[in-house]
C-alpha cells in the first residue's frame, strides 16, 4: 500500500499550520489515516536540528551550512516518519518541504538550484510530493502576522528583499509545474482560504483512492 505525501509551502505568515489541521480533520472524519509533521523538525534529532536554523545568533550562519543542516534534518524525517508513513498507506501533510529549500536557500541565500537539486536526489531519492499547496500572500502581510506572534526566529528577521526573492522563488516553481502545485491566496480570510481548500478535497480523496 502506497500513502500520498502532501506538502503545505509559503513564507512567514501565511497559515500553513492552521490549515494543515484543518485538512487533517475534515481527512480524518472520512477514515483516512493523516500524519501531520513539519520542517525542519519531525522528529527528536530533527527538531533539535530546527533549533538551529531557527535560533537568532551572533555568529552569522554560512549559507552552505545552513543547507546542509536542512537536508541532515529532512534525511532523519524521511527515515524516520515520511517513508514509515506513507507505507502503510497513510496521508502525510507536511508543513514545508524541499520547495521550501528552493525558496528560501535557493531564492533567498541565492545558492543554486543545482546544489540543491544534487542534496534533493541524494537525501529523497525518487520521492517527490504528490501534491503541493502553495499558501500565497503578498511579503508585508506575511511579516506582519508574523510579527504579530511575537519573537522573531532567525529567517524571520531578514529583510524585505530576501522575502520578495523567497515568495518569487515559490511562484516561480509553481508555474513550471502546475501538475504538482495549487495556489491557495492566503491573504485571504481563513473562511475564505478554507473554503478554497474544500474545493481541493475531492482532489486530494481522488488522488488518495487512486
Amino acid at each position: 500500500m502506497t500513502g500520498l505525501f502532501i506538502t503545505l509551502e509559503g513564507p512567514e505568515g501565511a497559515g500553513k499550520s492552521t490549515n494543515r489541521e484543518y485538512l487533517a480533520g475534515h481527512l480524518r472524519a472520512v477514515g483516512i489515516d493523516v500524519v501531520l509533521t513539519r520542517e525542519p523538525g519531525g522528529t527528536p534529532l530533527a527538531e533539535r536540528i530546527r533549533e538551529l536554523l531557527l535560533a537568532p545568533s551572533d555568529e552569522r550562519m554560512n549559507a552552505d551550512t545552513e543547507l546542509l543542516l536542512v537536508f541532515a534534518a529532512r534525511a532523519q524525517h524521511l527515515a524516520e516518519v515520511i517513508r514509515p508513513a506513507l507505507a502503510r498507506g497513510a496521508i502525510v501533510l507536511c508543513d514545508r518541504f524541499t520547495d521550501a529549500t528552493y525558496a528560501y536557500q535557493g531564492g533567498g541565500r541565492g545558492l543554486s538550484q543545482e546544489r540543491i537539486a544534487t542534496l534533493e536526489a541524494f537525501v529523497q531519492g525518487q520521492l517527490r510530493p504528490d501534491l503541493t499547496l502553495v499558501f500565497d500572500l503578498p511579503v508585508e502581510v506575511g511579516l506582519a502576522r508574523a510579527s504579530a506572534r511575537g519573537r522573531l526566529d532567525r529567517f524571520e528577521q531578514e529583510g524585505r528583499a530576501f522575502f520578495e526573492a523567497v515568495r518569487t522563488a515559490y511562484l516561480k516553481r509553481a508555474e513550471a509545474h502546475p501538475a504538482r502545485y495549487r495556489l491557495v491566496d492566503a491573504a485571504l480570510p481563513l473562511a475564505e482560504v478554507q473554503r478554497s481548500l474544500d474545493a481541493l478535497l475531492p482532489e486530494i480523496q481522488g488522488l488518495y483512492r487512486g
